[in-house]
């Protein structure tokens, strides 16, 4: 393998492919990126076995193809290697007792290669129905469920967002068992069959760091993984094996209480409260109404206390003495980008929902904390 390649181009690309290398990975192979340059141009890949990332280079970009052919090498120092190289004509060359020699006018690394043989095959075919959806529209459908997932591994299933389409309707959830965040989107198309898979969390936030904001996501959906391409990149992740819990239920159709506030305001009052507030005490802030006026309240009582009021338009007459996670409720506010949300309630042992006050798009759910 031999090539000259400007060093921002190159660079550009390993920025990629370095994602899908795991500092943690045991195995040497699994630290590598692969680089498989052909007539056409050059293909960087890398993968921890969880997730698994391929890049291409078009030989437009690509000042010289002198000599094809495959290397892989460590993905940590090649990538710190071209970070640090001056943005200019870099070459890359495979020399004798398989090394790779990488020079400039003022600089010479030899790094010593792995057998590409032992490199995994990275299955990243397509599949005959994909599904589309905008970069900018999954960007947001990550941002307003991710939070909610669980970060323990003694439940597997709970660490995953679950994607569910039926026709043309994506739902996706994400619940740690305390909260849940649901977000419903009308697909341009309609499946045939039924999907419900669980995609690993820590994947789809990387995933969304390599998105742009224009064109389209591709999405190719199997039994044990999927497959995200867009611009010149194939991501894939492995699914989480089990079943996500069935959450339809646990979101009311009827509501004893309803409660409309600008989102603005009632997040800067929890947000102050929150500052007498401690993780011992599960970050716990009470709401208790009184007509129109509600009450925002906390303390530490070694340290003080906090009140805050503001004005809630009701659709009752009844009122509402309420504690919760003032963490949880402040990621279920930032959530939605509305001007105004409703607080739906049942009592103050029953969950409580957000949600935009003219859609049931986006559903945020909080279990309350008894402290009454």
């Amino acid at each position: 393998m031999k090539l000259t390649i400007k060093q921002n181009k190159l660079m550009e690309h390993l920025n990629y492919v370095i994602k899908g290398i795991s500092s943690k990975n045991l195995i040497p192979i699994l630290n590598c990126i692969k680089f498989e340059l052909t007539d056409e141009g050059l293909y960087l890949m890398s993968t921890d076995n969880e997730i698994a990332i391929k890049t291409f280079l078009d030989k437009k970009d690509i000042e010289t193809i002198d000599q094809v052919g495959e290397v892989v090498v460590s993905g940590r120092y090649i990538y710190d290697i071209i970070r640090k190289l001056p943005n200019e004509i870099i070459n890359i060359e495979e020399v004798v007792d398989s090394k790779l020699l990488i020079y400039t006018s003022s600089s010479s690394f030899h790094l010593n290669c792995n057998n590409a043989s032992e490199f995994p095959n990275l299955d990243l075919e397509d599949n005959k129905n994909p599904i589309y959806i905008s970069k900018k529209g999954f960007k947001n459908i990550i941002s307003q469920t991710s939070f909610a997932t669980s970060s323990q591994e003694t439940r597997p299933v709970l660490t995953g967002i679950n994607f569910k389409i039926s026709g043309n309707k994506l739902e996706c959830t994400a619940t740690d068992s305390y909260r849940l965040a649901k977000k419903t989107i009308t697909l341009d198309e309609t499946l045939k069959e039924d999907i419900n898979i669980i995609i690993p969390t820590k994947n789809l936030l990387e995933l969304t760091r390599l998105l742009g904001e224009d064109d389209n996501l591709e999405i190719h959906i199997f039994s044990n993984k999927v497959i995200f391409k867009f611009d010149t990149i194939v991501m894939m992740s492995r699914l989480i094996n089990g079943t996500y819990p069935d959450t339809s239920k646990l979101i009311p159709t009827e509501f004893a209480l309803e409660m409309k506030t600008n989102l603005s305001h009632f997040y800067d009052s929890i947000d102050r409260a929150s500052l007498l507030t401690n993780e011992a005490d599960k970050n716990t802030i009470k709401l208790e109404s009184k007509g129109t006026e509600v009450i925002v309240s906390s303390n530490i009582p070694e340290i003080g206390n906090v009140e805050e009021k503001l004005e809630m338009e009701k659709n009752n007459d009844s009122d509402i003495k309420i504690a919760f996670s003032s963490k949880y409720m402040m990621e279920a506010l930032k959530s939605f980008d509305s001007e105004e949300i409703s607080l739906l309630f049942n009592g103050e042992i029953k969950p409580i929902i957000v949600k935009n006050t003219n859609s049931d798009d986006l559903i945020q759910l909080i279990l309350p904390i008894r402290t009454y």
